[in-house]
């Protein structure tokens, strides 16, 4: 069966279902892609009628287990689909437990890459009535099936059917009005990647295929003239086949002409970047596009460990392009932790990366995912890792766990002073000169020993330390120090009053908030409507998930 073009939305089916496609999303503003893919495969690889016995339901995680339980019963299911990621693994096993201690004749099948390995060794696949690893488009429909009309399955572990991408229904009118306004939607051109990166689980992949392009773009036109204006491609490698990202970018970049709200994420191969790309890539306008550029480290040693395939100086050009001659936001991510990896090269790669100035480096600390082939170096560079979720790297053969403590610090504080925007002006003072890298672990360090917390930190008491850092420790000029950090703070549109800036916002609160209205306007423009305010709780999401 062909990918048709956009069928017309189908009404969600009132009062109870017999199948119930359920997850616990990170954040209400994610839309979970995998659930509307079981669901618009349910009659097409299940049978006629199926779909319209199955309903959807997102939760969030945080949201009471019992809460879900009751929402979830109350549709009088016979069989409950939960989708299983490392973020919600924990949460998700304790709501079986509740569904199978209220329930236990309802059959709770489990899919997902947390439960696609190693399922003898979790709890949670234990509890459950059948676990499809891998792909679950064709697997679940059909199991789903067998559960209401039999013949009952005789296996618990159902390994999941990899159908040719033609063979799939698209799953894009699932995504309701609501989440056209109000979520980031998860779109893909492609399945799969061709590298063999042993820390991701795409490394298990034989290759990317690619979905028709014809098919894919008329869904995409579908969702535009329906409102979406917010798409995230969850393709590991957008950049891979170029004459299908010039299509996509062009598709974009044309209807941007008529909706400046337009905005779309990429993963992009960082040393690939032809010229047909970075023409297209220059005409896109502030806001519009956001690259996420995986470096991982720059180390070349521990890039041929783990398989990677990448040409540095070709990355560190690209990337210089991209930060110098467009206006595409630009995020870069290295992961610390890998084997071989010390603290000292970890430091160099870091700083060669911070030159090259993206809007963000997204620091990670290396997490063992099931199924990985990192798993392979554990000997040899005696890895040890956390054997609870999110499976994070504890110590190893050339970084210890004291080091490695301090290295979750870094990240932490990272993201709160550099990621977070607020600090423009003062990062310059706080990072140079010499080593980056040096310089933001010794205020880590120090934030740390001074506060002994890496959360809930109010922007004016971090104005302060920064400030007593500055000028106690680097022993920079206040003056200075403190010029830098008005600019920020005014430029944050904040209405507080930290300690160091007390004399120098001293006037009437009036001209106090028509300053920090004025930089306010000047940094954020046109996001401080409600609906660009969200937009760029979007473009965060996006970046984180």
């Amino acid at each position: 069966m062909n990918s048709l073009a956009p069928s017309p939305l189908l009404p969600e089916p009132q009062g109870g279902a017999r199948i119930v496609l359920a997850t616990l999303n990170a954040k209400y503003i994610h839309a979970s892609l995998g659930l509307r893919y079981l669901l618009a495969n349910m009659d097409t690889h299940g049978g006629a009628g199926l779909r319209a016995q199955t309903q959807l339901r997102e939760f969030v995680i945080g949201q009471p287990e019992t809460r879900m339980v009751e929402e979830l019963l109350a549709l009088q299911p016979e069989v409950i689909g939960l989708g299983v990621y490392i973020w919600n693994v924990v949460e998700t096993t304790q709501l079986v437990r509740l569904l199978k201690t209220l329930r236990p004749d309802i059959k709770i099948v489990l899919g997902g890459p947390e439960v696609s390995h190693e399922v003898g060794e979790q709890e949670i696949c234990r509890l459950a009535d059948h676990v499809v690893t891998g792909w679950g488009d064709v697997s679940f429909p059909k199991l789903c099936r067998a559960l209401l009309d039999g013949p009952q399955p005789l296996m618990k572990v159902i390994a999941g059917e990899q159908p040719a991408l033609d063979e799939l229904a698209l799953p894009y009118q699932y995504y309701t009005a609501e989440d056209l306004a109000q979520r980031l939607l998860y779109v893909e051109a492609s399945r799969g990647c061709p590298f063999k990166c042993e820390f991701c689980l795409s490394s298990l992949d034989k290759t990317a295929w690619a979905f028709d392009l014809d098919i894919f773009m008329a869904e995409m036109e579908a969702l535009y003239r329906r409102g979406a204006r917010n798409f995230k491609f969850v393709d590991r490698t957008f950049n891979l086949k170029i004459d299908n990202s010039v299509r996509i970018l062009q598709f974009f970049l044309d209807r941007i002409a008529q909706a400046p709200d337009v905005f779309v994420h990429f993963e992009v191969v960082p040393d690939s970047l032809p010229d047909r790309l970075k023409a297209l890539i220059a005409q896109f306008p502030d806001g519009a596009l956001q690259f996420e550029v995986g470096i991982q480290s720059f180390n070349p040693e521990v890039q041929q460990r783990i398989s990677r395939k990448q040409d540095n100086g070709k990355t560190a050009d690209n990337l210089r392009w991209l930060v110098t001659q467009s206006r595409a936001h630009v995020h870069a991510d290295l992961i610390f932790g890998l084997p071989g990896e010390t603290l000292e090269s970890f430091a160099e790669g870091f700083d060669r990366l911070y030159m090259l100035a993206p809007h963000e480096i997204q620091f990670g600390i290396l997490k063992r995912l099931r199924g990985t082939p990192i798993t392979r170096h554990t000997a040899e560079f005696a890895m040890a890792y956390d054997p609870h979720t999110p499976y994070t790297i504890l110590q190893n053969s050339t970084v210890d766990f004291a080091t490695m403590q301090r290295i979750k610090r870094f990240a932490r504080y990272w993201d709160m002073v550099a990621n977070s925007g607020r600090f423009a002006v003062s990062l310059d003072l706080l990072l140079a000169p010499g080593s980056a890298f040096g310089h933001f672990l010794a205020f880590s360090d120090w934030l740390w020993q001074t506060t002994g917390k890496t959360h809930e930190f109010a922007l004016e008491k971090l104005v302060d330390l920064l400030f007593t850092h500055l000028t106690q420790v680097r022993l920079l000029d206040p003056q200075r120090v403190c010029a830098a950090l008005l600019a920020d703070y005014q430029a944050s549109g904040a209405r507080g009053r930290p300690q160091c800036l007390a004399a120098l916002l001293g006037g009437p609160q009036k001209a106090l908030s028509a300053a920090a209205d004025k930089h306010g306007a000047q940094r954020q423009g046109r996001h401080l409507s409600q609906q660009l305010a969200l937009r760029v709780e979007i473009q965060k999401a996006a970046a984180a998930a």
